[in-house]
């Protein structure tokens, strides 16, 4: 029993270990790649709300971007720039950005 045991372990792990090899389990560049090329055309809506476009970069949320941009602390709560982002970015949540996408961002340097 235990030498069918370990014969079925062994083949389970090749096993495992070809297709890690052939197929791979992680994103290859080339779909990383063909991701980065399709761009989904985002609902522009109008706003009277100052504003400025912003490429996110990774580990940067909504809060450090314009935090940044305004080279000082955030002069509103957090909920009004949620509220704001969402104004400029319909259907978008801060939550959700993703890292290389363009969105914008309240302008509360005025």
């Amino acid at each position: 029993m235990k030498k069918l045991f370990g014969f079925l372990l062994a083949v389970l792990i090749i096993y495992v270990i070809y297709i890690d090899l052939t197929v791979g389990t992680l994103p290859t560049s080339l779909t990383q790649q063909v991701d980065a090329k399709i761009e989904v055309p985002k609902l522009q809506q109008k706003s009277d709300l100052p504003s400025f476009e912003a490429k996110v970069e990774p580990g940067e949320t909504v809060i450090s971007i314009v935090e940044h941009q305004l080279d000082k602390p955030l002069p509103v709560s957090i909920n009004d720039l949620i509220q704001d982002f969402r104004k400029l970015n319909p259907g978008e949540t801060p939550e959700k950005i993703q890292i290389g996408s363009t969105y914008h961002f309240p302008d509360y340097s005025k």
